[in-house]
């Protein structure tokens, strides 16, 4: 079973709330990124928290010093998860994890290994002689040497994801059920599709927030996935 995840992407704190309260107790995952955090601040976050598991998807990448400052603060609020960039380098991921640990040791710790919008020829111009596939491998790899809880992948890279590590949890966006269209995202996969690959957190946004009735479509997701 996968557990899916709301990305609460709408463009201002009434439309948030407006879709959460249709949702109600279908939802049990919320993902909330830097609009909402600013719009919100803390009192959104803790009003959220009140009703829903809250992944924070910030994705922190700076030196390790201002990283393990951004996680005590973010850790003491009680979240369910937090998102940073793998690519920010080992000492930057240990010292997310000692912090979290003093902090908040519920909280889990997700690693962006690359970005769902970034495709095979976006990546040469990235990383030039550095293959996508095995970036992603070595970043999962660094990720579990760091000791973090997981990684956040394009389903495209669960079967590399997966082959590499049979500890991390995986949360996946770029998920699209059929018909759907994929607005940004460059690697793309169903539902289902994600699942039988193994991801443990499915991502969902705009197949939800943007559908006729929102509510029918996030219980035909999860029944497709559970």
């Amino acid at each position: 079973m996968s557990e899916v995840v709301l990305a609460l992407d709408t463009e201002d704190l009434t439309s948030a709330n407006e879709i959460l309260e249709l949702l109600g107790t279908e939802l049990k995952y919320v993902k909330i990124g830097p609009r909402l955090l600013y719009l919100g601040g803390k009192e959104f976050m803790f009003s959220l928290m009140k009703c829903w598991n809250v992944f924070l998807d910030v994705k922190l990448h700076d030196i390790p010093n201002t990283v393990r400052g951004a996680v005590s603060a973010l850790a003491g609020m009680g979240i369910f998860g937090l998102t940073l960039h793998v690519a920010g380098g080992e000492r930057m991921l240990r010292e997310a994890v000692k912090m979290r640990d003093e902090t908040n040791p519920e909280m889990k710790i997700f690693g962006v290994t690359v970005l769902t919008s970034i495709n095979d020829e976006e990546w040469k111009s990235l990383a030039p002689g550095s293959v996508l596939e095995d970036a992603v491998k070595s970043r999962t790899k660094l990720a579990e040497k760091a000791g973090i809880d997981g990684v956040v992948c394009s389903p495209k890279d669960l079967d590399a994801v997966k082959g590499t590590s049979k500890k991390l949890l995986t949360l996946v966006p770029g998920v699209r059920p059929k018909g759907v269209s994929c607005d940004d995202q460059a690697r793309v996969m169903t539902p289902a599709e994600a699942k039988e690959r193994g991801a443990d957190f499915i991502v969902i946004g705009r197949p939800v927030l943007a559908a006729p009735d929102p509510l029918e479509a996030l219980i035909g997701i999860k029944k497709e996935v559970g």
